[in-house]
């Protein structure tokens, strides 16, 4: 089957932290858009951000109403004994007539799948399915009809998976990378005392510090120094697995560069792949970025559908540190 065909099944889903970045994403070419309520039960449940319930409600009418699709992320996993939250979401979702819901826990997707099996289901990248028999067993018991890719797999590894599932895949094209279990990252619980799938972020804000010591700045995150910099230098956001560490002899960043992913040359090979939508990541992010990283990709998808080159290079003033990776797509992280 040829590019241009298998274009025509490819969505472009795209971040809205706020009502204004929905609007902003629609108008910049989002097919769809992703964004959740302003409470726990969203994975990104940061002050002065999401949606309250007659925001989302109108901002799904304002979505359809121009075309596009929205899908509302109940992507936390319920506290124990305490789901009423995340029921009433799920409700909530059902009776906004939201296109898809995408969700994580077990529990809360056999609640859905059984209380309103009109609502379509997407299993959230935090779920971590990454192999043909984890993703059969939620289309097979829960009706999963997408399941988010964790960004930790092969182009090679992707297509191998949709030859053996029934289901879409999404994938992450663009944003933040994460070399843990997405969202259930330990390191940071541990540091934090807070988990980043009930709290929003991996590094709470809450939890860090910027302290001048000597000639250096210091960032730390709770108890553990994350990096340190000459005055002036570039400092990225102290996150554990993006930070410096001695190993040996050598101080490096161990786990990750400060990079964003940006696989905008890769869109050939990922619809080759199967790939049934392409993931920008930053609900977190502000109204300007969503619109400039939306405008790229959709200039990027409808270059591929015409034949013409791929614009390179849209993004380089928004990356993290500067600089931008394929991540594990073709396995060259650095």
């Amino acid at each position: 089957m040829t590019v241009g065909k298998r274009l025509d099944k490819v969505e472009l889903v795209c971040p809205a932290g706020t009502p204004a970045a929905l609007r902003a994403a629609v108008n910049a070419g989002a097919d769809t858009v992703y964004c959740g309520f302003a409470d726990e039960t969203n994975a990104r449940n940061f002050p002065g951000l999401n949606f309250s319930r007659k925001e989302m409600s109108e901002s799904i009418a304002f979505a359809h109403g121009h075309g596009a699709k929205v899908l509302v992320a109940v992507n936390t996993f319920p506290r124990a004994g305490r789901p009423e939250l995340w029921h009433q979401a799920v409700a909530d979702v059902a009776a906004m007539k939201a296109d898809a819901i995408i969700v994580a826990d077990l529990g809360l997707l056999a609640y859905a799948a059984e209380k309103h099996p009109e609502l379509r289901l997407h299993l959230s990248v935090q779920a971590a399915a990454a192999n043909p028999d984890g993703i059969n067993f939620y289309v097979e018991r829960f009706r999963v009809r997408r399941v988010v890719l964790p960004r930790v797999l092969t182009v090679s590894e992707i297509a191998a998976i949709n030859r053996e599932i029934d289901c879409e895949t999404e994938v992450f094209v663009y944003g933040g990378l994460c070399v843990m279990a997405e969202g259930r990252c330990s390191l940071s619980s541990y540091a934090t005392g807070l988990s980043p799938n009930m709290n929003g972020v991996c590094s709470p804000p809450g939890a860090v510090a910027y302290v001048e010591k000597e000639r250096e700045l210091v960032s730390r995150l709770g108890d553990f120094t994350i990096n340190r910099a000459g005055k002036g230098s570039p400092m990225p956001y102290p996150t554990l697995c993006k930070g410096r560490f001695c190993a040996g002899k050598v101080t490096s960043h161990i786990f990750e560069d400060p990079a964003s992913l940006d696989a905008s040359e890769l869109i050939p090979q990922l619809i080759a792949a199967g790939a049934t939508a392409f993931k920008i990541e930053g609900r977190q992010r502000s109204r300007s970025y969503t619109d400039a990283v939306v405008r790229a990709f959709r200039a990027a998808v409808d270059a591929v559908a015409t034949g013409a080159p791929i614009p390179t290079g849209m993004l380089a003033s928004l990356s993290e540190g500067g600089s931008t990776t394929r991540g594990a797509y073709q396995k060259t992280w650095r």
